[in-house]
């Protein structure tokens, strides 16, 4: 059986509102997250991701009310994370209302984080979440929200990652981050051919094509995006659509 590809927006927030950037800065105002994530919700998004993506820059803990009130807004499953770095922060952010926890930056530093969560809170609840950079002729893994570059190839982290507990990866490109130039396909291909399990494809999203590239070129399991969605450029129903059309499993509301 064919498993229906997901369209997912994202939330990145400073802990209270959502923001979006351009390659990680130059960041706006987006609006309220619990607002966007009922909206999202009634529009027909598959999944919905709300992140602290200043967490582990500014060495706080996620904001866990935010958490809370998106998920009371969700009938779809909420990935959450940002400023993960122990088991007993991943289980705050489930006993808040989300379904799966990312981690980043604390999985880099001590890998066996991943082994821990996936223990106790099972595979598919654990996703890796990478923030990858082009280098030369392969792509390095930064944290911190995209400030620290590690010096790790990206595509042997992930394969290391899911071979440690991760059951799910979400790969960020930073360089198409906020440029709607398109996904990155040739590095979500990359890391989609090494693991085995799903891969949501993130960063340059911009029409409808993009989405059916990166599923069909980058072999993606699903695409998350969030500008053209804030900003109302793109709807659900409309993408869904025309991706079914061009022979992408999806799951199309009446």
């Amino acid at each position: 059986m064919t498993l229906a590809r997901r369209i997912i927006p994202c939330l990145d927030t400073d802990g209270s509102r959502v923001v979006k950037g351009i390659q990680f800065v130059q960041l706006r105002d987006a609006g309220d997250p619990a607002e966007l994530a009922a909206r999202y919700n009634r529009e027909g998004a598959d999944e919905l991701v709300v992140l602290d993506i200043a967490a582990s820059r500014d060495h706080r803990p996620t904001f866990l009310e935010t958490i809370r009130r998106v998920a009371a807004e969700l009938a779809i499953p909420l990935t959450a994370g940002g400023g993960v770095a122990k088991l007993d922060d991943g289980r705050a952010i489930l006993r808040a209302g989300a379904d799966k926890v990312t981690v980043n930056t604390a999985a880099i530093r001590r890998p066996e984080l991943l082994t821990e969560m996936a223990s106790e809170f099972g595979a598919q609840a654990v996703i890796l979440a990478i923030d990858a950079r082009r280098t030369g002729d392969h792509w390095e893994a930064y944290v911190r929200g995209g400030h620290d570059p590690t010096g790790i190839d990206a595509v042997a982290w992930a394969k290391e990652g899911v071979a440690r507990g991760a059951g799910e990866i979400l790969l960020t490109s930073m360089d198409r981050d906020g440029t709607r130039s398109g996904f990155d396909c040739e590095l979500t291909a990359a890391v989609s051919g090494v693991v085995s399990v799903p891969v949501i494809a993130s960063g340059g999203a911009d029409t409808p094509a993009d989405f059916l590239e990166v599923f069909e070129k980058g072999h993606a399991d699903a695409a998350l995006a969030a500008s053209i969605f804030h900003d109302n450029l793109q709807g659900f129903a409309m993408l869904k659509r025309f991706l079914a059309e061009r022979g992408v499993p999806m799951r199309v509301s009446a």
